[in-house]
């Protein structure tokens, strides 16, 4: 029997169908990936992020067959709120401007995380990088369907059981459906590229990818992600939304980095080639305008119309 610190609220009620049944899927070096009835999920030390499918444990993790988990003494986590007002969706682009204005304090960049810095990425995902800045395009031109067909091209690249496009992508829809719920794009639409994405994931990935992958389609990531989401759209102090962001890129080899990447991507591409934000001056209370034009990467485009 596996005693559990911590689950999140998806493992809780996959454990809660199965009375604490699971089964080891695959085992990685510091984690193991479960299969609890027809849901996978992981189980790793104490301390880790949490996920909505992560199951934390101070006991030494298995490493084959079926075995017992109690959840009894674990609270469910769920991600906190986002700020969903007037006016977060201008607070995240703002953020991310000054986030990627930062990214030397945030780490060295990986993966698809290189294009932040304008760098082109290692082989393989050097042959995607133009894909990559194609699906922040469609993000800048609010053009769902687009994006759902570059998205669909960049599942499966990289190596791994979580392929950095897969995590990229994630990222950028992860973004879209926060600024779908702050009323600055079409909900209903991205919710159908989503599910059209997930639904060209399936041959073009792995399983225990798809899973995670139809998590961020769904608004739904590691809490790194979420706590960065928040600190961007409440305005919080730099070093908050910074520390929030070394913790996403410490996910994984990195995935993280992925992310974060994808992030920016949904997030900035809702405007056109620069973002307009307002900044208050020095001593004063009239508010200023600013335009960020952002790394080269980011999409040039019209502002979309309806």
């Amino acid at each position: 029997m596996i005693l559990l610190t911590a689950l999140g609220w998806k493992a809780a009620l996959a454990l809660g169908r199965t009375r604490g049944v699971a089964r080891v899927l695959a085992v990685l070096s510091e984690s193991v990936y479960l299969t609890v009835g027809d849901e996978i999920v992981w189980l790793g030390h104490a301390g880790t992020p949490m996920h909505a499918r992560a199951m934390l444990t101070a006991a030494a993790l298995p490493a084959a067959g079926a075995i017992e988990i109690d959840c009894s003494a674990a609270r469910a986590w769920t991600p906190p709120a986002v700020s969903c007002e007037a006016g977060s969706a201008r607070a995240l682009m703002a953020g991310c401007r000054d986030l990627v204005a930062a990214l030397a304090e945030v780490g060295t960049p990986d993966g698809f995380g290189t294009l932040l810095a304008e760098l082109t990425p290692s082989f393989p995902l050097d042959a995607a990088a133009a894909r990559a800045r194609e699906l922040a395009s469609a993000c800048a031109a609010d053009d769902p369907a687009a994006a759902a067909a570059v998205a669909t091209e960049l599942l499966g690249l990289g190596p791994g059981l979580t392929p950095s496009g897969d995590d990229y992508v994630g990222g950028v829809f992860f973004a879209r459906a926060l600024l779908a719920r702050a009323g600055a794009c079409d909900g209903a639409a991205w919710r159908a590229a989503a599910a059209l994405v997930l639904d060209g994931a399936r041959g073009r990935t792995h399983p225990i990818s798809i899973a995670l992958l139809g998590d961020m389609l769904d608004g739904q990531a590691h809490a790194p992600l979420h706590d960065l989401a928040r600190a961007l759209a409440a305005g919080a102090p730099r070093d908050v939304a910074l520390g929030a962001a070394r913790r996403v890129v410490a996910i994984g080899h990195s995935s993280g980095w992925d992310m974060l990447a994808g992030f920016v991507a949904g997030i900035a591409g809702t405007s056109s080639g620069s973002i307009e934000v307002d900044t208050p001056p020095r001593g004063g209370t009239v508010r200023n305008r600013e335009r960020f034009s952002g790394p080269t990467w980011l999409p040039s485009a019209p502002p979309p119309t309806r």
